[in-house]
């Protein structure tokens, strides 16, 4: 006689265990026709395009979430130490082919597509870049995150779900404009709301004492609820998250609001709150100490570090599941990395909740911050450096600015001791600043808190050492490290460049998309001929292929045979866009004076976006616009010589432009660039 079931175990049938994968093409038909029609709600004589991309992306997506589920399953019976990735940008892009590669099912899905007549390149056109990023930064967060799931680590992303993206670039008579980005008007069908996991995020307020020791009360709060991100891996059926974090106002309504005629500001006022994960601010390497940016700081890192506490004291070990009631495995099981200094605040807030909330002794819960903790320096860039004022940090979180004084007063005591009597030692290294308005130093309180500093690239790390941060070098040697910036090969090569990516596994197989080292092997074939030859048909297609795309979007008809030049960062002084231009100047004006000279055919291509405010930036776009009017329309110069101004630069462009790309002078900022061929 069968034995009665318990709900445990009759919940035991519901399992990712049971789910079809979508590995053949009828099946990738079926499942696309499921989701236009049930998740949608669409038929072919009523459904867009659009309704195509997304009924293709939740196909996709299918196929990915037993996936994502399992390695979760696997990290919490495995208990892996987790690396958590802070970053207020993750350049991510577009999502559906990288995921298609990274899976191994786009030949699958290309072949379905074409059996039900439709154009797999046309919908992942249709695709927004992810308005989360704008920069070096946030490119490489986005290969970090691509690397740590291929690699098979336990990583998770956190940041910020902005509703809006830095901006749209517009050029109009020249001119930038700058438009909204409104990235998630049609929805995101890669990430999923998580409600249950919403957290509560104090700010002003005041601290008081209480028999338990300090307190911050009387805040103001607001509520911060993730979204989750799949971030899979190539080929090893690893799905990391990326979680993102959205603003939510915690204003409940009630019926005395009709009574006191205050239901409609109320309503209105729940903006105020949820302004803090509005949009991206511009970065143009100058730091503004605005309040908003302040509060998305302290918004992501404040959600993020309680996420990180709740999973480090759930999280399954031995065979039982009890709940981790000490903090002394902490360090060995979470690493936080602090991608500048945006998320620096993560270390007076560790202490907060290792000391206010869990009750741990200052000098442990300090060693086990120091441990946990590492940071990435982005810039050597003095104005560029934040630095709070004291006043804020005093009206918006105010028990972290007694926490950061004990922390350099510490700190100090330490720097005296190693240097008796050096006062302007110390004035340097103290993470308060009292030259004029008396601000906190955030690089210098990242430095101090954390047990590993690592600059991007390895002339960046000796400056920082030799220069930036020298005397606190000088005072622990022992944390500073060089991590040169690497791109992942899965978007930059295998996606981008296809046709470069099949003649490398020809001749070397396909252990390269995952060991980069292994390209060295293509030196057998550095002087043979035919091999050369391929190489430069696969380039002068991609050529081909970007120069028609240009004379679509500018209506200028480039030599594809021309040697690229191209300049793609953000538009600032220190980035010499102008030094550019003055050698297009010079160029165009030895064409004029001697047609017949032999001349290298040249086309200069130059992308990036100016902060809004920044005039000079601006104006410098406007002179390349104007300079390319003049050399492109100038019958003498011919296709000699063109100029155009890439409008929009994002990842997508990128992805169009770098398998073309010649320049040397582009790559005097690594950062902002991903693959050369040459």
């Amino acid at each position: 006689m069968a034995q009665p079931q318990s709900d445990s175990d009759r919940r035991k049938q519901i399992s990712v265990r049971g789910i079809a994968g979508i590995d053949d093409v009828n099946e990738i038909k079926k499942t696309f026709n499921r989701h236009l029609h049930y998740t949608l709600v669409k038929d072919r004589n009523v459904a867009t395009s659009r309704d195509y991309y997304f009924a293709l992306a939740h196909t996709v997506k299918d196929h990915l979430v037993s996936r994502w589920i399992r390695t979760q399953q696997y990290y919490y019976e495995k208990d892996p130490k987790r690396v958590y990735y802070l970053s207020l940008e993750f350049y991510m892009g577009r999502s559906l082919q990288n995921t298609m590669i990274n899976l191994g099912i786009q030949t699958s899905v290309d072949e379905a597509l074409y059996q039900l007549g439709l154009n797999i390149e046309e919908l992942e056109e249709l695709e927004e870049d992810a308005g989360l990023g704008n920069g070096g930064l946030g490119r490489l967060a986005a290969c970090f995150l691509d690397s740590m799931a291929t690699l098979g680590m336990a990583a998770y992303g956190y940041g910020i779900r902005y509703e809006y993206g830095i901006f749209t670039q517009k050029i109009v008579n020249g001119e930038q404009h700058e438009i909204p980005d409104d990235w998630l008007r049609y929805g995101n069908p890669w990430e999923k709301a998580r409600p249950e996991y919403m957290l509560p995020v104090n700010f002003y307020g005041n601290v008081i004492d209480s028999a338990e020791g300090r307190k911050w009360v009387n805040t103001q709060v607001v509520f911060a609820l993730p979204y989750d991100n799949p971030i899979p891996g190539y080929n090893n059926n690893v799905v990391n998250t990326l979680r993102l974090w959205s603003a939510k106002s915690p204003v409940d309504f009630d019926l005395k609001f009709f009574n006191d005629g205050d239901y409609i500001q109320a309503v209105l006022d729940r903006n105020l709150a949820e302004n803090i994960s509005r949009v991206l601010y511009p970065n143009d390497n100058f730091f503004e100490g605005k309040e908003l940016r302040l509060k998305q700081e302290y918004f992501m890192v404040a959600a993020t570090l309680q996420d990180i506490i709740r999973r480090f004291k759930a999280t399954k070990f031995g065979t039982l599941e009890p709940t981790r009631t000490t903090f002394d495995l902490f360090p060995d099981k979470v690493a936080i990395q602090l991608n500048d200094t945006h998320p620096s605040l993560a270390i007076p807030e560790l202490m907060r909740l290792l000391i206010d909330v869990e009750g741990l002794p200052w000098e442990k819960a300090w060693d086990i911050t120091v441990r946990t903790c590492a940071y990435t320096n982005h810039t050597v860039l003095p104005e560029a450096l934040e630095r709070w004022t004291v006043s804020m940090l005093e009206s918006i979180l105010p028990r972290h600015l007694e926490i950061i004084y004990h922390i350099n007063f510490l700190h100090l005591e330490n720097v005296q001791k190693k240097w008796p009597g050096d006062l302007d030692r110390m004035k340097r290294m103290s993470l308060v600043e009292e030259d004029g308005e008396k601000r906190i130093n955030m690089a210098n309180l990242s430095i101090v808190g954390s047990h590993a500093v690592n600059g991007v690239a390895r002339i960046h790390s000796e400056i920082i050492k030799a220069d930036l941060f020298k005397d606190f070098y000088e005072l622990t040697p022992e944390k500073f490290q060089n991590k040169t910036n690497g791109i992942t090969p899965r978007r930059w090569i295998l996606l981008c460049n296809p046709g470069l990516s099949d003649l490398i596994c020809d001749k070397i197989g396909e252990d390269w998309i995952i060991h980069m080292d292994q390209l060295t092997e293509l030196k057998k074939w550095s002087k043979d001929p035919n091999f050369q030859r391929a190489i430069m048909k696969v380039k002068q297609e991609n050529k081909l292929r970007l120069s028609q795309y240009l004379e679509e979007k500018y209506g200028v008809k480039i030599n594809p045979a021309s040697l690229f030049d191209v300049q793609v960062k953000r538009i600032h002084e220190y980035k010499r866009q102008l030094l550019n231009i003055l050698h297009i100047i010079t160029m165009y004006n030895k064409i004029k004076k001697d047609p017949t000279a032999k001349f290298t055919p040249r086309t200069v291509l130059i992308g990036g976006k100016a902060a809004p405010g920044y005039y000079i930036a601006k104006r410098i776009i406007k002179l390349v616009n104007m300079v390319g009017n003049v050399v492109n329309n100038d019958p003498i110069v011919g296709d000699k010589l063109k100029v155009i101004f890439l409008e929009n630069y994002r990842v997508t462009l990128a992805e169009k432009n770098h398998p073309c790309d010649r320049s040397k002078r582009a790559n005097l900022d690594s950062r902002h660039r991903s693959v050369r061929y040459r």
